[in-house]
Parts: structure tokens; sequence; C-alpha cells
């Protein structure tokens, strides 16, 4: 061998070596992913009647954390007691999307004695593949209360009055009242300002029988619409279940306040004589009204047999008292007060109140 084949033969021993070393040790090849949706969290579920509503939100990531590509199928399933998670139906969402599901019950799950009954969602990929069940919601299989019937409202002056047939038995009603008129102004700011009116409002009555409730937190003015169904409560671990009839159809009711103030009560006259034959006088006064809406009172006045007429100014006096210096001594005067609301609407007289005019 020559010299320029020895230095060939070390340059690519060299050669080689150096690749060899660079090379590090292969990894573990990595598993393709399953594609396996992310199970659903927060299944929630809502009887009314016989139809159960399931409502829940679509994972857009698989459990490999990779974006979902597609629409997911979505199994629905219901268990009663420990048995199997009988199928429900399959719906198709697309990912990130707000599931819903609803299903009329079948007889064997609306009839009888209220119980427990679950259900699950499950996403599938396109293989029928899953990362298991959602979490468990509970409502309630049973017979659902009887609907209530007769439903009415009417407005009168210390709010509105819902009336409905009894059903001769102790139970739950529910009251859904909704308000039409919302507020078209932003509520005021500060710890002073009231409380917005909300839009929507829950009331439950222990119907003993009576059919009959009364809302008084009603502002007139505004126009609502009532619905109303009976319940059924179950304790279950701790907790109350409800299980609610059919919804009544609604009642709409404009609460307008024509309805005058309350008749003022404790009307006390006294007659007075001015100092050094000063000008006589008889002094009025009566208990104020406690209604919030009251804008003051008018004073009436007669003579024996005559006809009432009225002696305040025709804006309504503010407090309750008031000096009638229009008198003569010796003259015998019958008083009576009404009190009038920011409506002007007038209600009706006070019991009379009579003083005489005493001579100097």
């Amino acid at each position: 061998m020559n010299s320029c084949e020895r230095w060939l033969g070390a340059t690519l021993a060299v050669a080689l070596a150096a690749m060899l070393a660079g090379c590090g040790t292969p990894g573990a090849p990595q598993a393709p992913s399953l594609n396996l949706p992310q199970p659903v969290t927060d299944l929630s579920a809502i009887r009314a009647g016989n139809q159960v509503s399931l409502f829940w939100t679509m994972p857009k990531k698989n459990t490999d954390k990779l974006v979902i590509k597609g629409d997911v199928t979505v199994r629905v399933c219901r268990q009663e007691a420990v048995g199997p998670c009988e199928d429900s139906g399959t719906v198709t969402m697309a990912p990130g999307a707000a599931g819903s599901y609803s299903e009329t019950l079948p007889a064997l799950l609306s009839t009888g004695p209220p119980r427990v009954l679950k259900y699950f969602v499950e996403l599938k990929n396109r293989n029928g593949r899953s990362a298991g069940l959602s979490n468990a919601v509970e409502t309630l299989a049973g017979g659902p209360p009887d609907p209530v019937r007769g439903f009415t409202a009417e407005v009168n002056k210390a709010g509105v009055v819902l009336s409905w047939t009894p059903d001769g038995e102790n139970a739950v009603v529910r009251l859904q009242r909704k308000l039409l008129t919302p507020p078209a102004t932003k509520p005021q700011q500060g710890l002073m300002a009231p409380q917005p009116e909300p839009l929507e409002q829950n009331l439950l009555i222990e119907d003993v029988g009576q059919g009959r409730a009364l809302d008084k937190s009603i502002h007139f003015g505004e126009t609502y619409e009532y619905r109303a169904q009976r319940v059924a409560r179950m304790t279950v671990s701790g907790n109350t279940m409800e299980l609610a009839g059919e919804l009544s159809p609604p009642v709409r009711v404009e609460a307008k306040d024509v309805f005058p103030p309350a008749v003022p009560t404790g009307l006390a006259a006294v007659a007075t004589t001015g100092e050094n034959g000063g000008e006589a006088a008889i002094d009025l006064s009566w208990a104020p009204d406690s209604e919030a809406d009251v804008a003051g009172y008018f004073v009436y006045r007669r003579e024996g047999d005559a006809g009432w007429e009225r002696v305040s100014p025709a804006e309504p006096v503010v407090g309750p008292a008031f000096h009638d210096a229009h008198v003569q001594v010796g003259h015998t005067y019958i008083y009576a007060v009404s009190a009038v609301d920011q409506g002007r609407h007038e209600g009706a007289r006070s019991a009379e109140a009579q003083e005489t005019v005493p001579n100097p």
C-alpha cells in the first residue's frame, strides 16, 4: 500500500468515526392520536311534564389536546336505580357548540311514585370509541303533578291576586313571573340607588287548598306575565329534588294604579279664638296615610244639612293638618277629609268631625 492509499484509508476512518459519534440514540415511536373527544363535564337537566331536556357544552379538543375536526356523535343514555345506562337517542353536534337534547319519557318512567333517574352523554369518535361518560345529572321519574287549572290574575290595591282551582291536596305551586316592560334606561348607580326589578322571578306557594296567592312585589305601571305549575318534592341524599308538572297557559296583566288611597282616620277639630279679639279659626288634624303614593289631602266642610264644599286649595294639602280661618263665631261646622294619590285618584271621605266656634 503506497502513501496515497494509506492517507485515503485514514481519512475515511476518521469520517466514519465522526458520523458515528454524531448519531443520537433513536427515540420510541409516538402512538397516533385516538381522537377521543374530551368527556362532557357540565351536563344539566330540566323536566317539565313528561319532557326531559338536557344541556351541555361540547368540547373543542380531544383527550390529546388536539382540536376536534368535524361533527361529533353524541349518545344519550339514562339509568334508573343501579341498572344499565339504556340508550335514549343520539344527536350530532359541532365542537364547542351548546349541546341540547329533549325526549318524552316512556310510559314506564312517566308514571308511578317519584324516583331518581340519571342521564349521561357520551361523545364518540368516527370509529365509535369514546373517553367515557359525562358527569351524571339527576332528575325524577314518575307521574308528574296535575297541571294547574283555572289560572287567573287580577290587580288590586295590594298587588296582583293569582287564583287557580285547588286540587284538594296540599301541594307546592311555582308561579313564574316575567316582566314584559323592562326599563329603557340604565339602572342608577351608588349605594342608595334602588335595585332594578328582575326580569324573571319564581314564587313558591304552599297551596293548602285555597288556590290563591298575592304578589305584593309588583310595581304599578308595569306589565307582567304569569304561569303556574305544581311541583312534587323528594329528598335524595340530603338534597331536595323537584318534579314539576306542566306549565299553565300564560296570563298577562297590566298593573295600572287606578285604586284610590285609603280613607283617613282620626279626624279631630278644635276651635280657637284669637287673643285680644283676634279672628276665630278651627284647626283640623288626622292620622297620616302610610301609602307611598299619597300626594296629600282634600278638606271638606258643611253646615247643617247643606252640601259639602271643599275648603282646602286646589292642590292637595301635604301634611295631615289644616287651619280653617274662614269661620264665624257661634256657627257649627262639620268636616271630612279625603286622601289623593300621585295619579289624582281621590279616596272616600273620612268620618265626620264637628266643632262649634265659641263666642268670645
